[in-house]
């Protein structure tokens, strides 16, 4: 009868480099750990910065200048002759890939833009309204002139700028076919932007006139002379849940006049909250502002 050379406890095979190998596994699972490498951790940190609070800037003379952080809010339209799939305001704003944003703890470009339902001051939909030359920081921006739109998206360290550039093969939006808006760091005339009064009739009278905040205007890009719009009725399914496609299109009615879907709003920061837009402070009624004007006049 043989008689059984090993038993259960006796090693075999490879075991020792088996051992080897999960200690190294480990060790470089907790290098990368702490160094804040890991998938999960570099994706929290994007997610959290693009979620980050950011306080807007406030204007004491009505207008927007250079330098100011502002929300970029397309208004409610209620236009019936546009089938609208997404409805309310929408905010420009950040959205990165998908499978980038798993992989990376940064914005890495070109990166999307889209229109987002929230229009709560965060990384993802605030912009910094720049000046081409650099000269002119502080100075209200004034319609027909060229300023840019830059965001830090929660970084403080890096700055992304708003760009187009004509439509392509390679390069367009991905329903409707339309000029694609992307997001680049590179600072060129594809990131110049102007401003344009929303009347048509009135265009060519405030020409050169400084820009109210929180007041309905046109966004069109320099290079190619399109209007900024948010296509309500095309929609993409992003990371943050369902949200409005961007493209640089103008939208114009039988009187060649543009569509509620090229209004957009510099908003900005109530003074006494700046985490809140001063659009949404309630203004007083017709009766109270009457009242305030007839002890204006009484005390002059």
């Amino acid at each position: 009868m043989a008689t059984k050379n090993y038993r259960n406890c006796v090693r075999m095979g490879n075991w020792n480099e088996n051992i080897y190998l999960e200690e190294e596994l480990m060790k470089d699972f907790l290098e990368k750990r702490e160094k804040g490498q890991l998938l999960i951790q570099r994706n929290r940190i994007l997610m959290t910065n693009l979620l980050k609070k950011v306080k807007l800037s406030s204007t004491g003379d009505g207008y927007v200048h250079y330098g100011d952080t502002v929300i970029v809010l397309n208004p409610a339209c209620q236009d019936p002759h546009i089938d609208q799939v997404v409805f309310g305001r929408v905010a420009l704003a950040v959205t990165p890939e998908e499978m980038k944003a798993h992989m990376s703890n940064e914005i890495e470009v070109p990166c999307e833009v889209t229109a987002m339902h929230d229009a709560t001051p965060m990384g993802r939909n605030t912009f910094i309204l720049m000046s081409m030359d650099g000269n002119a920081m502080g100075e209200p921006i004034r319609y027909g002139l060229d300023f840019g739109l830059a965001t830090t998206a929660g970084f403080n360290d890096k700055m992304f700028y708003l760009a187009s550039d004509h439509k392509s093969m390679m390069r367009a939006t991905k329903k409707s076919w339309l000029q694609d808006v992307y997001l680049t760091d590179e600072f060129s005339y594809l990131t110049c932007w102007q401003a344009t009064y929303f009347d048509p009739q009135m265009r060519m009278e405030y020409e050169g006139f400084p820009v109210p905040a929180n007041t309905r205007i046109i966004i069109k890009h320099c290079h190619t002379n399109r209007a900024l719009a948010a296509n309500r009725n095309f929609f993409l399914r992003t990371y943050f849940g369902k949200e409005c496609e961007v493209a640089c299109h103008t939208h114009l009615d039988c009187y060649r006049i543009e569509k509620p879907l090229n209004y957009w709003v510099f908003c900005t920061g109530d003074p006494n909250d700046l985490s809140s837009l001063l659009v949404d402070k309630p203004r007083p009624s017709s009766e109270d502002t009457l009242v305030e004007k007839q002890a204006s006049t009484k005390a002059q």
